[in-house]
């Protein structure tokens, strides 16, 4: 039963402390009566004695201590899933913007979820291909992986992670595939952006778009993703589909957890963040994966800037801890650029060989791939000597390397924004590459699949 209260104590920026509150519980809604008439709503933040803590969705202007009403609802901040989402776009909170109709609800799931047991965890598998060969190729997403994009201020992750919701697709599999984009504090021209890629492709008709603009309440931004992930759970398991979630940019709902945090006079941690940030990023990271006996999966791509392009910021040196790999872009290859500047060299994924191989993509593409790394990080070596040095001081070897290093960037890791590469292209493309160093020097690769592969030349 609802609890009503004309009993709030102070208010501090989005937080209101209620006084004499019996039976509330944490994460509960909450409706708020402003002394204008507007109303608006709320979630239990926190709980001591019988104090509640209670963030406001809405702006606090206008709102006195003395006719505020607030009524407790009994439930959680819920969402209402059925297949008819894919092809809508909603706000941070899950009310469609797009000027269609309100969903008719299957279900009304809990935005927090559950945790997936981990006995009933099933190991990622089964390549999924992106269209890029920087990613299929060196470091492939894997089919219930959790795979981040560390990016900086002014790189192009917005372009990269639509044009990954716009291509990616489970290679061999004949289930269905769908995508829910959740775009966090970003300007009205970014969310138009978006849209239009998704709408100007028909990739929209696979799509769930939950978009939080940066004018929207911080606290608003942190109900965004779990919104994104309950829908993609219910698309997953509930309706066997495989589900790639984007959350982009996960480093504005960091900064208003921060920000929230304060509100609330905790103890900071690291840089002025909550001590909890690592559990807070856990409790929606590992909502990715597979369960058995279940045909559905999610597989995440969280994109994040770095602040100061500083890997050991908080945000993405917690990231990391949890999630399976990251994908670096680079400022230095940007600025020649090249599109998308995907930093082979310290992007990772941890589950690569599980993705990969004889009947997922091709037997060779192991070798291959590590072939192609250790060929580029020579070259790299050698560009860092003629710098040194000079060119003139390189043996015929080293130069060698030091044009694959150009080609590799130039060739492989470059392409269109709008350029949807096969896997096989991308293998095929890779072998090309290869042709230039001499044969002794492949020692990664297989003698039958070199002689089976390094004529392909068609790209």
């Amino acid at each position: 039963m609802a609890k009503e209260y004309l009993t709030i104590k102070d208010v501090i920026g989005p937080l209101l402390f209620v006084e004499k509150v019996v039976d509330v519980k944490y994460a509960e809604l909450v409706e708020l009566e402003f002394p204008s008439g507007k109303r608006g709503r709320g979630q239990v933040l926190d709980i001591s004695n019988d104090v509640a803590v209670v963030q406001s969705f809405e702006s606090t202007q206008g709102l006195n201590t003395t006719q505020t009403r607030v009524k407790f609802i009994g439930r959680g901040l819920e969402l209402d899933v059925s297949k008819d989402m894919l092809g809508r776009v909603f706000n941070g909170l899950g009310t469609p913007i797009d000027g269609g109709p309100k969903i008719l609800p299957e279900k009304r799931l809990d935005i927090n979820g559950e945790a997936i047991n981990p006995v009933e965890r099933d190991y990622p598998s089964d390549f999924i291909e992106t269209g890029i060969s920087a990613i299929d190729g060196m470091n492939p997403l894997v089919r219930g992986q959790k795979l981040p994009i560390f990016s900086g201020s002014g790189l192009p992750h917005s372009k990269l992670a639509a044009q990954i919701a716009r291509e990616s697709r489970v290679l061999g599999s004949d289930k269905e595939f769908a995508v829910v984009f959740a775009a966090l504090g970003i300007t009205f021209e970014e969310a138009n952006f978006f849209i239009d890629q998704f709408r100007s492709t028909a990739a929209i008709e696979r799509a769930v778009l939950f978009v939080n603009l940066a004018d929207d309440p911080p606290v608003e931004r942190l109900a965004t993703p779990r919104m994104a992930l309950t829908a993609a759970e219910y698309l997953a398991f509930d309706l066997g589909m495989h589900v790639l979630v984007i959350m982009t940019d996960m480093t504005y709902y960091c900064e208003a957890l921060r920000e929230v945090s304060s509100a609330r006079k905790e103890v900071p941690g690291r840089r002025g963040y909550p001590g909890y940030l690592y559990t807070d990023l856990a409790t929606m990271y590992e909502r990715a994966g597979r369960i058995k006996g279940k045909p559905g999966s999610i597989t995440q791509i969280p994109v994040l800037t770095m602040p100061d392009d500083d890997k050991t910021h908080p945000i993405p040196d917690l990231t990391g801890y949890i999630t399976e790999g990251q994908i670096i872009l680079s400022r230095d290859i940007h600025r020649r650029n090249i599109y998308p500047p995907i930093d082979v060299m310290p992007s990772l994924s941890r589950l690569k060989e599980k993705g990969i191989g004889e009947g997922k993509t091709r037997e060779d593409h192991s070798g291959l791939s590590n072939q192609l790394f250790a060929a580029y990080a020579r070259g790299k070596e050698a560009q860092e000597l003629s710098i040194i040095l000079g060119e003139a001081a390189l043996s015929d070897l080293d130069k060698t390397y030091l044009n694959f290093a150009a080609n590799f960037e130039t060739q492989y890791v470059k392409q269109r924004e709008d350029e949807n590469r096969s896997i096989e292209e991308t293998l095929a493309l890779g072998w090309s590459l290869l042709s230039e160093l001499p044969r002794s020097e492949l020692k990664r690769v297989r003698e039958e699949d070199i002689e089976k592969y390094m004529e392909t030349k068609e790209v």
